[in-house]
């Protein structure tokens, strides 16, 4: 049966874009080419001296880093005091925090671990405007410990709602990850669901909510970025 044109392709009563869609089946976050190009071109030259072992790790190895930058399209849910997942993973600590190095005041604080596995893209929790972005370099523990969330390498970006609601998400390396890349600057816009940065090779974000926060997640639950829903503000 042929699709009607004006038919939309989702639910958009309950769900919106918050970017336009990728144009490829299968897209790429553009950060991952310079290491897809080296893993390529590293396998061509195994190939070529007819080194078919490390051929074949390199030919693996490039499909592995194709798939680790994998950037899929994401339907954001509606709702107007709805809170997204900032990234991929697992939830690994939700507690209520008096202080922390980013924000000021208390603040339930909720932990994402994304394992090599996981897509790497984060995704802005709520719309609003970017009013600060913090870089603090640090050390390399796995992402999965707690004093990761304070003296790994991360980065923090503080986001203000057009109530004045102010929320912290940060970018935090792990044992493997020693890029962060962030894709907005102070004075941005962002949409709810809308890309905001990346993480290479294994990470964590931790995000940084209102106490008035109701969570709909628990510990030990998956999410994924802009599509899953952390909680509701009350």
């Amino acid at each position: 049966m042929m699709r009607d044109k004006e038919q939309p392709l989702f639910d958009t009563e309950r769900y919106v874009r918050a970017e336009e869609p990728g144009k490829t089946a299968f897209p790429i976050a553009k950060a991952g080419y310079p290491f897809i190009m080296a893993a390529a071109f590293a396998t061509s030259v195994f190939a070529i001296l007819k080194l078919m072992i490390p051929a074949l790790i390199g030919l693996a190895a490039t499909f592995f880093i194709c798939y680790f930058f994998r950037d899929p399209d994401r339907l954001v849910p509606k709702g107007d005091d709805m809170v997204v997942s900032p990234a991929d993973g697992k939830i690994i600590v939700i507690t209520r925090v008096n202080s922390n190095p980013f924000i000021e005041g208390e603040f339930l604080k909720i932990g994402i671990f994304m394992s090599l596995f996981d897509v790497h893209i984060n995704r802005s929790p709520f719309e609003g405007d970017i009013k600060k972005i913090s870089y603090f370099p640090g050390k390399f523990l796995a992402a999965n410990r707690e004093k990761a969330s304070t003296i790994n390498e991360q980065n923090a970006l503080i986001l203000q709602t057009k109530r004045g609601i102010e929320f912290c998400i940060v970018q935090i390396a792990g044992l493997i990850a020693r890029r962060i890349i962030c894709l907005v600057q102070p004075g941005d816009n962002v949409k709810r669901g809308q890309r905001i940065g990346l993480i290479c090779f294994g990470s964590r974000v931790d995000v940084y909510l209102p106490l008035n926060t109701m969570p709909t997640v628990a510990v030990g639950d998956k999410v994924k970025a802009g599509a899953s829903i952390l909680g509701y503000l009350s």
